[in-house]
């Protein structure tokens, strides 16, 4: 049922629903979402000596086929900042089934008030100033996102751990225009964008990962994790671009005690349960 409520857009629900939720304090996902009570939610935290070394994550190499996007849109959904990609860019290997091709549908990123904190997942309980999730759908078994959210092998997320120090310039021609969606639904088409800035390393090869769920309501869950060890980096101009940005429409009136800040927009990490923490790494 919750899938119906998907757009096309976004893996979010439609604007109308999602007012229901937010990141205050108190605010229960679960008593609006039920999806948010199952055993396998995330975000977690990172336990790196529990993690289990798996060997066999290496034998078929990640390969992100990513193309440089034209026109692709830059959206402030109130929630976060999202980028909607439009040219077809595919993740494959790993340990997502074989033969199996998940289409990048949208980058995600979740900050905070402050550089202590921002980040959804945490690594020995450290959180970064930001997290960014590169959200890809499984077009090998299903239609379009919609489709995939819930099910087995549905959603691929590539996880990014961001650190403050150099400008990241592949993330410019995003920050450079933040000042234009300062306020909800508020949204601007970049001539260009390249997810390929976003990856770590040429060759992916230290990362962990788990299965969980989405970060946002409805929480689905049925989401491999693939967490990268090492973050990227941000300037401190570039993330306060972010810190600038508003959870409202322009003109809005703001409830008592709401400074109307978009930031601290993650969420807490949830148990680990049963679940095992894979390493590609030693």
């Amino acid at each position: 049922m919750a899938d119906k409520a998907y757009s096309d857009s976004s893996i979010l629900q439609s604007d109308k629903e999602n007012q229901e939720w937010g990141y205050e304090e108190g605010v229960e996902w679960g008593l609006l979402y039920p999806e948010a009570n199952g055993e396998y939610q995330s975000p977690i935290n990172i336990n790196s000596r529990e993690a289990l070394y798996d060997p066999s994550l290496l034998e078929v190499r990640l390969i992100p086929n990513y193309v440089v996007c034209r026109d692709c849109e830059v959206i402030n959904d109130g929630h976060a900042v999202q980028i909607m990609l439009k040219s077809k860019s595919v993740l494959l290997g790993g340990p997502l089934p074989r033969g199996h091709e998940y289409e990048l549908h949208e980058v995600r990123f979740h900050w905070g008030k402050e550089n202590q904190r921002g980040s959804e997942h945490t690594v020995n309980f450290k959180a970064f100033p930001m997290e960014l999730h590169l959200i890809h759908w499984n077009s090998t078994l299903y239609r379009n996102i919609d489709e995939a959210m819930g099910q087995i092998h549905g959603i691929a997320i590539i996880s990014l751990f961001v650190q403050i120090g150099k400008e990241h310039l592949g993330l410019k021609a995003i920050t450079e225009i933040l000042q234009d969606i300062q306020y909800k639904g508020k949204s601007k088409t970049v001539p260009c964008f390249n997810p390929n800035t976003l990856l770590p390393d040429p060759l992916l090869r230290d990362y962990w990962v788990y299965e969980g769920s989405l970060t946002v309501p409805p929480c689905s869950e049925g989401v491999t994790w693939l967490l990268f060890r090492y973050p990227l980096t941000v300037s401190q101009a570039q993330i306060e671009e972010f810190r600038r940005l508003r959870t409202h429409i322009k003109g809005a009136d703001l409830q008592d005690g709401c400074d109307g800040i978009l930031a601290d927009n993650f969420r807490p990490t949830q148990p680990l349960s049963d679940r095992i923490i894979r390493a590609a790494f030693q």
